[in-house]
């Protein structure tokens, strides 16, 4: 099958996922830094997975992968764990604030796309 432009919400979801694993790679390095709560092997392992479910699903959008929208139902899922995971931990801690409502927008952008392309 030859190779077509993505479509809009594609695109959308190939940038939204790779801002997300970016800020989530940030994010998981700050908690080892901050300690306690934010370094326990549970939330690196969240936020870790969300980073690379999300570079994950950038490489099977921008291939055109007949996978794309399963990969990324599964992504919605892991980004809004990761999301609640980071809420938790937030309280006066912009960078996991910011790291939460990124998490949650990639989880619905991932969600549009994957109900565009079934």
């Amino acid at each position: 099958m030859p190779y077509s432009m993505p479509s809009r919400e594609i695109e959308e979801c190939i940038r939204d996922c790779g801002e997300c694993s970016g800020v989530c790679i940030r994010t998981a390095h700050h908690c080892l830094h901050v300690g306690n709560a934010h370094a326990a092997p549970e939330h690196q392992g969240r936020i870790r997975d969300c980073a690379q479910i999300c570079s994950t699903a950038v490489g099977f959008m921008a291939r055109g992968s007949p996978y794309a929208a399963a990969i990324c139902r599964q992504c919605a899922e892991i980004c809004a764990a990761c999301a609640e995971d980071c809420d938790k931990l937030a309280e006066n801690d912009g960078m996991m604030k910011h790291c939460a409502q990124v998490c949650r927008a990639c989880a619905q952008s991932c969600e549009r796309m994957a109900s565009v392309v079934v």
